[in-house]
């Protein structure tokens, strides 16, 4: 009863980490500039004192998804969104460089720019300082221009840092953050470019998330109905074995 009520146990737990991936997914289906996760199973034999006969499914998260988008104007001038392959590069909580598809920016009481969730955006020699004015603007470029107060001219001031790489040598953190595999900072690309008063969409299709939630539950249901068939034979057996 033992390999029977294992392989079940072993189903109904992997089953609910493939449920949660799913779930993530679903979950952030109108986060802008998200990236779903892959899941996927894969056998894994129980290797122990003897033959390893037994085998139970893994659950895995093997890779994020980077296609892109659709691009949704929000009016915004504020609002930045990668136009094709690129990434916005931004500073991590912990300080180190990571990348998102878009954002929406926002200047800090210290006239930082930072994305809408505290992150600083990164210029040509680090987080971008933004002097007193009174409008800005962002080219296609990244160059960030702005009319300083009591002045009608525009200046430059710094420019996006926007960089570009293969998408096999990129992760996503826990913190839903782009990163280098290798944790190196990939140096400015200009032809990257940026579109102002645009964000881009999450790349999740909720149907087909709703269709593997839906498919996982089922079997996650079996597991459970194993288990129960498990326990009625080991108690029959009991009963067997007392008279």
């Amino acid at each position: 009863m033992d390999k029977l009520l294992y392989v079940a146990m072993s189903g109904a737990s992997q089953n609910s980490l493939a449920l949660r991936a799913h779930a993530n997914n679903l979950a952030n289906v109108a986060t802008s500039g998200f990236r779903r996760d892959f899941e996927q199973a894969r056998a894994m034999p129980v290797y122990g004192d003897g033959f390893p006969a037994r085998a139970y499914a893994m659950t895995e998260r093997p890779a994020t998804d980077f296609a892109s988008s659709t691009l949704q104007e929000t009016g915004n001038p504020m609002d930045v969104a990668i136009r094709g392959d690129g990434w916005l590069a931004v500073q991590a909580k912990d300080g180190s460089e990571a990348y998102v598809r878009c954002a929406s920016l926002v200047i800090d009481a210290q006239g930082v720019l930072r994305t809408q969730t505290g992150l600083a955006v990164l210029g040509n020699g680090g987080p971008i300082a933004v002097p007193p004015q009174q409008s800005l603007e962002i080219a296609a470029d990244g160059t960030i221009s702005i009319r300083p107060t009591g002045s009608e001219a525009l200046a430059q001031i710094d420019r996006l840092k926007l960089v570009n790489a293969d998408s096999r040598s990129l992760q996503k953190g826990l913190d839903g953050l782009i990163r280098h595999k290798e944790a190196q900072e990939l140096p400015a690309d200009g032809q990257v470019q940026v579109t102002a008063g645009f964000l881009e969409s999450s790349n999740v299709n909720a149907v087909a998330e709703m269709t593997e939630i839906l498919a996982l539950s089922r079997q996650f249901e079996l597991s459970v109905k194993m288990m129960k068939s498990a326990e009625d034979d080991d108690a029959a057996l009991a009963q067997i074995m007392r008279g």
